[in-house]
């Protein structure tokens, strides 16, 4: 325990336990040093971290593994063969008594010095193959899209629990004290809504803010009065209420509201310039393709993820929940065509971006989905696929990962993960390490007991780091 930090905090040694990392003297308390908090600077993690800040690229509605990053060329020589599964999307449906093997509507092709395989629907991706490590072996614990996304996101397939970007940030505080340390581009929800980024239980410092593309991108955040004003107010609320935390020193609740005021006042002033690319060049926005004065669409997300990187924000979640529609491909699996074409070069670019500014060294990128589709149907003409939470494809750029390498394997149709399998919990695991942390002790204690990310699970995928 370190006495020195818990002493200059002036938090009483009984809450100190209650929010102390276990076996570390990580503080999750106040962020803000004008309300007894640490700075970036303070922040002690279990090892030396290799990423500093995080980039979640999240496809909802579940892309198919077999058409996009996992070559399945049995699968297309078998195409229409009879199969007998236990598959639960399929368990006593009318309709599927009889399945048969659906081939991929894309080819496949090896990219860059690696030779990883892609599918033509990610040309732009294809090229940057080379400095990524792609999980060809993942797999959930549900089948639901509620559920799967609420897994991926907080490690809890059922119940509510605090996100992987609240959980970062919870460890390592925050770079920038005029920003949040978690911010969610998304243009609308996704499946289980605002606990994807939510703290449940952790201080509510660590709730992501939610950031929606458009010509306000985040609410009402256009001061009212003149900033030295405004500055003059807050002091002065500063100033109660910390006269008021004083009698109620045990509500974390309570502090987390008083630093999100300061919080609040600083955004009035950081978050106009991160989301103005005026200063951008004409380059910059071809490379995402973007259009002068464009603020929407997936490109604007990719091109301010790195302005906020920029800045110092620790965790930001990029949502494709595009106006048309998500990966949810049960009718026709052409819907991939658009979707595919809407992400593949705003992140293409992305990567390419962080590359030349320096900042892919100690930024890391990951992209996933909830879960994959089938790589069968009730019939082999069937125009799209089912949820398949048994297999899917993930992959990793940046900061710590080993760059052109393929971890896992599919069996030869793509229905099962069965080489060096990842489940969601050992891609949290991961994640959690390069920033530094060991994932069993990153814990918060609440209701009598320690919680993590991972919950008993998990473990660190080697083959993926540099």
């Amino acid at each position: 325990m370190n006495r020195d930090l818990m002493k200059s905090t002036k938090i009483p040694r009984r809450q100190w336990l209650q929010s102390a990392v276990v076996g570390s003297s990580i503080f999750n308390g106040l962020l803000h040093p004008a309300h007894g908090g640490i700075s970036d600077a303070s922040v002690r993690t279990h090892h030396a971290a290799k990423a500093k800040r995080v980039i979640f690229l999240f496809m909802t509605g579940g892309v198919s593994h077999v058409d996009t990053f996992d070559p399945k060329p049995a699968l297309t020589k078998d195409h229409g063969k009879e199969i007998q599964a236990d598959h639960p999307e399929i368990k006593e449906r009318p309709g599927y008594e009889r399945i048969y093997l659906k081939k991929p509507q894309w080819s496949f092709q090896p990219h860059g010095q690696s030779g990883i395989e892609v599918s033509e629907l990610f040309p732009h991706v294809a090229q940057c193959v080379d400095n990524i490590a792609m999980i060809r072996s993942m797999h959930t614990s549900h089948s639901n899209h509620y559920n799967a996304t609420l897994g991926m996101h907080t490690g809890s397939f059922a119940f509510s629990r605090p996100s992987i970007g609240s959980w970062v940030t919870y460890g390592l505080g925050t770079e920038n004290q005029n920003l949040p340390s978690f911010m969610v581009l998304a243009p609308q929800q996704t499946y289980a809504g605002t606990q994807v980024y939510s703290n449940d239980f952790l201080p509510a410092v660590h709730q992501g803010t939610l950031v929606v593309p458009g010509q306000e991108p985040i609410r009402n955040i256009a001061p009212r009065v003149p900033p030295s004003n405004q500055r003059k107010q807050i002091d002065l609320l500063r100033a109660i209420n910390e006269r008021h935390l004083k009698e109620r020193v045990r509500d974390p609740q309570l502090s987390a509201r008083i630093a999100t005021m300061e919080t609040a006042f600083g955004m009035q002033m950081a978050v106009p310039d991160a989301f103005n690319f005026s200063s951008e060049s004409k380059e910059t926005l071809d490379l995402y393709g973007l259009e002068p004065e464009q603020k929407t669409g997936f490109a604007w997300q990719c091109l301010a993820a790195r302005r906020l990187v920029e800045r110092g924000v620790r965790f930001i979640e990029l949502i494709d929940t595009g106006s048309s529609g998500n990966w949810d491909a049960h009718g026709d699996m052409m819907t991939h065509v658009g979707l595919a074409k809407n992400v593949d070069q705003p992140i293409a670019a992305l990567l390419k971006d962080l590359k030349r500014t320096g900042l892919l060294e100690d930024t890391l990128v990951v992209w996933t989905t909830e879960f994959g589709r089938t790589p069968f149907n009730n019939s082999a003409e069937a125009k799209g696929r089912e949820h398949h939470p048994w297999a899917f494809s993930s992959w990793l750029a940046g900061a710590g990962v080993q760059a052109g390498v393929v971890h896992g394997a599919t069996d030869e149709h793509g229905m099962r993960a069965t080489e060096q399998p990842v489940h969601v919990h050992d891609l949290h695991a991961t994640i959690l390490h390069l920033m530094g942390f060991d994932h069993e002790r990153l814990t918060y204690r609440h209701a009598g007991r320690d919680y993590r990310l991972t919950d008993v699970h998990g473990s660190v995928v080697q083959g993926v780091l540099s």
